[in-house]
């Protein structure tokens, strides 16, 4: 059964498009093994439910839907997707079971008045029970139309019990107070329902005819980034002109919470060796004091905060000719948890129109507002897969390592002339893993080194070429 035309009316700044739609009866199919007595059923109504991914930059992993019943509706049964929690004994201790009473309660999925419901997984696909729904059962995951067009919409089915006075199959109250979210993504708001023009579905016989919906609504959903948010993952520079690393900042996704803290929540991240970023910044304070020694830098007492997230990601100044100038981007997983199907993107102001091509990555210019300026990654097919966080070659000594891909972008400066590399323009001014903004360093790798060395080679020359003209 498909889930319906994708054809929808325009809708100005959204990121997220919820589609309810009151199925005809002509292509609705009892979704549950034990069908409901003929009397009740004519009470009984069938949704069809589709999200659809508008954000070039938004994904959703594990989504978490939820609304309100308005008119004390109840779920008897879906198809590709299902509650989180299966309960009906809000029905049988209530006027539902009153009104229902030659139904068998044991078959009801949920009587909650705000359900919330779960894809299924790729497992239950091809289900004759709880399956066969277009773009159904993948775990919850929602890709950026950018990424895959095919799996950037999920749909599911259910067949809802209505209550009196409100007992018409074809009318509707809709459900108010929508909510989605997933792990690890961005937050959302979602408006009210909105009707809209019936959604069209093709008919089952394979005649070349759209069948219309009862009824259609549409919930627009935006991406909000609530006061005081955290961030889930950070940025740091690196540049082939200094030997420091500038790292992510104290406390980048949030600060210890434990009440013995022995680390400064408010001091300034120290510079770093470059090795330093292969290991845990658990373990990086010894190789950053060491590093503070060697390079006569100040150290702070106590030392400051790591910087606490799970995904960090490297941003390297690699080459910097006349012609063009390069880019190594590294990303890093600290997290014990996997991620299929990832992605990042970069925005540089100035620079990123000058984009050619990633050596290790899938990667191509993203458009934004008209502006194209930002860099679009993700792992070639079949290397798309950011494994966890594992133990050293000896847990007892060895700090854990973390999953991590890398790639080197080459840029031009054919259509991007006067920019300056070192001054800020070779350095990433947002970026985004898997939808979520990271935390960006507060300052760039400083050019001091080099302007010192460039110095020093100067009056190396300039004394030889004296000693040269005295002979």
């Amino acid at each position: 059964m498909d889930s319906g035309s994708r054809n929808w009316p325009p809708i100005v700044a959204l990121d997220l498009l919820i589609i309810l739609t009151i199925m005809p009866f002509s292509l609705a199919q009892p979704t549950a093994a034990a069908p409901a007595p003929a009397s009740d059923s004519c009470n009984g109504v069938f949704l069809s439910y589709t999200i659809a991914n508008h954000n070039s930059l938004g994904r959703l992993d594990n989504w978490k839907l939820s609304w309100d019943w308005m008119e004390d509706e109840f779920i008897f049964s879906t198809k590709g997707a299902y509650p989180s929690v299966v309960d009906s004994s809000d029905c049988i201790f209530g006027k539902q079971g009153t009104f229902y009473e030659n139904l068998d309660f044991s078959t009801v999925l949920n009587c909650e008045r705000r359900p919330t419901i779960i894809d299924l997984p790729p497992t239950k696909a091809n289900d004759t029970l709880l399956g066969l729904v277009p773009y159904c059962c993948r775990n919850g995951t929602i890709l950026p139309p950018t990424m895959d067009a095919s799996k950037s919409v999920s749909s599911f089915q259910m067949q809802v019990f209505k209550m009196p006075p409100n007992l018409n199959r074809s009318q509707l109250s809709p459900p108010q107070n929508w909510g989605i979210k997933g792990t690890l993504n961005p937050d959302y708001k979602c408006g009210p329902p909105v009707r809209v023009s019936p959604s069209q579905f093709p008919d089952r016989s394979g005649l070349p005819v759209n069948i219309s919906a009862v009824a259609s609504w549409q919930v627009v959903c935006n991406i909000t980034q609530p006061k005081g948010a955290i961030p889930s993952c950070c940025v740091s520079f690196s540049a082939f002109y200094n030997e420091s690393v500038v790292p992510c900042n104290t406390c980048a996704c949030g600060c210890p919470s434990n009440t013995v803290r022995t680390c400064s929540t408010t001091a300034p991240a120290m510079l770093l060796p470059p090795e330093s970023l292969l290991v845990p910044f658990d373990n990086r304070t010894v190789k950053a004091k060491s590093w503070a020694d060697i390079k006569h830098l100040p150290v702070p007492n106590p030392t400051p905060c790591g910087d606490n997230c799970g995904i960090s990601i490297n941003w390297h100044l690699y080459t910097d000719y006349s012609r063009g100038w390069s880019a190594r981007v590294t990303v890093f997983n600290w997290d014990e948890t996997a991620f299929v199907d990832w992605f990042a993107a970069v925005q540089l102001d100035k620079a990123g129109p000058g984009f050619e091509k990633a050596y290790s990555f899938n990667a191509s210019h993203l458009e934004i507002n008209g502006v194209n300026n930002t860099v679009f990654m993700q792992g070639f097919k079949g290397l798309n897969y950011l494994v966890a966080e594992t133990d050293g070659a000896n847990p007892k000594k060895d700090p854990r390592v973390p999953g991590k891909q890398q790639s080197v972008l080459s840029f031009t400066k054919k259509i991007t002339p006067g920019i300056n590399l070192v001054g800020g323009d070779g350095f990433p001014t947002k970026v985004y893993f898997n939808g979520e903004e990271c935390a960006l360093p507060t300052a760039y790798p400083s050019s001091g080194y080099r302007k010192r060395t460039s110095l020093i080679f100067s009056v190396l020359v300039m004394v030889v070429a004296f000693m040269v003209m005295q002979q």
